[in-house]
């Protein structure tokens, strides 16, 4: 099938199968007397896969290895879980950030609504975010003593 019929069938488009082709992702398909591209129907289920993988988070190099291993008629299925284990983690940790983030931010909304403008320092930008890397640089200074 022509590249247009694959963009159809799989929702994507030439631009984005031409990209995967590229990128290593697609199998170089073979050419038609007019110099057409002409997939099979395994590409279908290739592109499936392949947005699937992104959708579950995993990056194109990630999606190629997994590939790679399929190609080469190994079962994927341990890479598949070592890098599913790979990014809960990595997601785990950011949540962690972002809860640290939250509890700062939920602070500083509270010096906020608590600070006069009219009574900031005019030695310091804005008191609100100065205060506490000033706390945060005194306790750093003073356990390094």
């Amino acid at each position: 099938m022509r590249i247009g019929d694959l963009a159809t069938a799989s929702g994507l488009t030439a631009k984005t199968i031409r990209f995967y082709e590229q990128a290593g992702l697609l199998p170089k398909p073979t050419r038609t007397s007019g110099g057409y591209r002409d997939y099979t129907g395994d590409a279908i289920t290739r592109l499936a896969f392949i947005r699937d993988a992104q959708v579950a988070g995993l990056t194109l190099a990630e999606i190629r290895s997994v590939l790679v291993l399929r190609d080469t008629g190994q079962a994927p299925c341990a890479r598949v879980t070592e890098l599913i284990d790979q990014h809960l983690d990595e997601i785990n940790r950011r949540l962690a950030e972002l809860r640290a983030t939250r509890t700062a931010l939920r602070a500083l909304a509270q010096r906020a609504a608590a600070t006069d403008p009219d009574t900031c320092d005019e030695g310091d930008i804005c008191t609100i975010l100065a205060m506490p890397l000033r706390a945060t640089a005194a306790a750093s200074e003073s356990r390094a003593d």
